[in-house]
């Protein structure tokens, strides 16, 4: 076993502490990634606090770094290539979605990056609040050039996450996008849509990130809880993106969308209640995305290297990341941590 060391979880409600780590050695089509970067999600603040201490818990799920060593039959790379790695680090890669290049919807789940079951061993996956992550070269994607590796590590969650729905949908210069929620997933869900060219607006509880909004390249703002700004906004959208990542009446979201238009719900996966008539009334549709395959990671990130679109990320020394939870719990970030791992070294 390769030896490294990370940020593990105790029981729920304990700190994350520093500790040794165990990897395996590598297989034929894996690579040894050293992690620079890796962004903190709401994801890992669930995981941690509900954590019940009966298997290894070491969170991190979107990361970037460096290759340093590669397995027999890797050709895509060579030590020294810088490399991003998300939420899903294997699949069966034969059934219908994994054919399909939708890897995220494996009929036989996929192998997640951290609290996931490796599909050779059958050991649970330690994620990337570590120094070293071992992974497969199929689910290692190149970080193109010009993108800032702490600044892009949270693209392969937050943005992949936003990334599926605004390209499933069509999403382009002709197309009207309302985000609702202004946090992790929707500053970038503002930032892809406007270079894809929608006229996008931002839908929030108040007026106070009109500021932030226009700064991410958002046309317009309308206050959530200003009922006439609401009415006057009715049918407008195409699209609307709900990255909101607490329980909440969409009903006001769907009275945004326009005729054939669609809400994509991605903050809040837990259970929500619709009236038919919400949909009836317009044709509207109800969707949903989570993750990404590796057809529709890789070509995001090319776009965003193109487009110039990064995370708004503050940057922490990996020693501080209860800091970072206690912080993220309290959704006192703009908009996202991402954890400098070389004081791990």
């Amino acid at each position: 076993m390769r030896k490294t060391v990370g940020w593990q979880a105790g029981r729920s409600g304990s700190r994350l502490r520093r500790t040794s780590l165990e990897r395996r050695e590598l297989r034929a089509d894996d690579v040894a990634v050293r992690v620079d970067y890796c962004g903190v999600c709401h994801t890992d603040l669930h995981a941690v606090r509900a954590h019940a201490g009966d298997v290894p818990l070491v969170p991190g799920h979107e990361f970037t770094g460096v290759v340093t060593d590669i397995g027999p039959e890797v050709t895509r790379f060579a030590p020294g290539d810088r490399v991003a790695v998300g939420n899903i680090v294997d699949s069966c890669g034969v059934c219908a979605m994994c054919q399909a290049g939708q890897e995220n919807f494996c009929h036989e789940f996929p192998t997640l990056t951290y609290a996931g079951t490796d599909r050779y061993d059958g050991t649970t996956t330690l994620g990337a609040y570590s120094r070293e992550y071992i992974v497969r070269d199929e689910f290692t994607y190149p970080l193109p050039t010009g993108l800032d590796p702490a600044a892009a590590a949270p693209l392969l969650c937050a943005g992949i996450t936003v990334w599926e729905p605004l390209q499933a949908l069509g999403v382009g210069p002709s197309s009207r996008v309302a985000v609702a929620g202004l946090g992790g997933l929707g500053h970038l869900a503002v930032k892809l849509a406007v270079a894809l060219g929608a006229d996008t607006t931002v839908v929030s509880r108040s007026d106070g990130k009109a500021g932030d909004a226009r700064r991410l390249g958002g046309h317009d703002l309308i206050v959530s809880t200003d009922r006439r700004r609401m009415a006057a906004a009715r049918d407008r959208f195409d699209v609307v993106i709900d990255t909101i990542a607490v329980p909440h009446d969409i009903a006001p979201y769907l009275g945004l969308v326009a005729l054939n238009g669609t809400l994509s719900h991605l903050g809040h996966l837990g259970t929500i209640t619709v009236r038919t008539t919400d949909l009836l009334i317009g044709r509207k549709k109800l969707s949903s995305a989570g993750s990404g395959g590796r057809p529709a990671t890789a070509a995001m990130l090319e776009f965003c290297a193109q487009h110039n679109v990064v995370a708004d990320v503050e940057l922490l020394p990996s020693a501080r990341v209860n800091d970072a939870l206690d912080r993220l719990e309290r959704n006192d970030v703009r908009y996202r941590f991402v954890l400098n791992m070389s004081d791990l070294s």
